[in-house]
C-alpha cells in the first residue's frame, strides 16, 4: 500500500462527497484521475485491503434488522469459516478477537424476521453455532483506523 492508497482510507473513511461525480471530486483532492482512483480501489478490493467499498445504511431505518453476532472457530478452520461467513451479502465488520468467541461481526437483514434466518443459514453453511446479541440500546462511536 503506498501513500495515495493510505490517503484515500485515512481521508474517506467517515465519508464520501454527495455530488454529481464524488469520484472526480475525491480524485482531484488526491492529484489524481478519476480512473486512477476507482482502479485503486478495485485493487485493494481485490487484495481483500477493503473487505467492502459502499454506503453505510441504518438498517433499522429502513425497516430492517441489525444485530451483533459471534462464533467460537477452532484455529485451524478458522479462514475457511471467515470467507463462508463474508460471502453472506448481510454480514459487514467481521472481526476476529482474542476471545473464546473469536469472530464478530454485524448482520443487517432487509427484514427483523430474515435475522433468524440468515443465521441458520450461516450455521448450516459453516457447522458452527452463531450466537446472536440484539442491541438493546444504541450508541455511536465513531470508528476510524489510520492506515
Amino acid at each position: 500500500m503506498d501513500e495515495i492508497d493510505r490517503a484515500i482510507l485515512n481521508n474517506y473513511q467517515g465519508g464520501f462527497p454527495i455530488c454529481e461525480r464524488p469520484y472526480l471530486a475525491v480524485a482531484e483532492k488526491l492529484g489524481i484521475s478519476e480512473s486512477e482512483l476507482i482502479e485503486r480501489l478495485q485493487s485493494m478490493l481485490e487484495k481483500k485491503q477493503l473487505s467492502r467499498f459502499g454506503p453505510m445504511y441504518h438498517a433499522e431505518r429502513l425497516g430492517g434488522g441489525l444485530s451483533l453476532c459471534a462464533m467460537h472457530i477452532p484455529e485451524a478452520e478458522y479462514e475457511r469459516v471467515n470467507e463462508q461467513v463474508n460471502a453472506f451479502p448481510e454480514v459487514a465488520h467481521n472481526y476476529a478477537r482474542d476471545h473464546t468467541f473469536n469472530m464478530w461481526f454485524v448482520l443487517a437483514t432487509e427484514t427483523p424476521e430474515r435475522i433468524s434466518t440468515v443465521l441458520k443459514e450461516i450455521e448450516q453453511t459453516t457447522g458452527f453455532k452463531v450466537y446472536n446479541m440484539p442491541k438493546k440500546k444504541e450508541f455511536f462511536i465513531g470508528l476510524k483506523f489510520e492506515v
